[in-house]
């Protein structure tokens, strides 16, 4: 099989979930804690071009979205979220796996079965 990676959270039940979906398929994958290791300008962008949902998607509109009183319609373009997401990676969606030069946000963690 392909190698996947998992864009991953502990502290989310979304997250997990995706693990625990791959693992109990016996799939390898890497996982990265982007909490930890903020994907780089490059990472972002590779994900951007084969993420199967609009960027916009890409961003956590949560409460800490308002606390920075960010408005979402600043965020529909691969510039600006980049640009964001560099400076606030907790505000990237996750779950995001990719496999085979696709990627997509696993909310519900069942999402990512269209990649296997």
């Amino acid at each position: 099989m392909q190698r996947v990676t998992l864009y991953h959270n502990p502290g989310c039940k979304s997250s997990r979930g995706a693990m625990e979906l791959l693992s109990s398929r016996k799939v390898e994958f890497e996982t990265i804690e982007y909490l930890k290791h903020p994907p780089a300008r490059a990472a972002l962008e590779e994900i951007i071009a084969i993420l199967e949902a609009p960027v916009a998607d890409l961003v956590r509109k949560d409460k800490r979205f308002g606390e920075l009183a960010l408005k979402a319609e600043d965020y529909v373009t691969k510039d600006a979220v980049v640009t964001l997401l560099l400076e606030h990676p907790e505000l990237m969606q996750r779950p995001i796996v990719i496999r085979a030069g696709r990627a997509v946000i696993a909310r519900p963690p069942e999402k990512l079965l269209t990649l296997l």
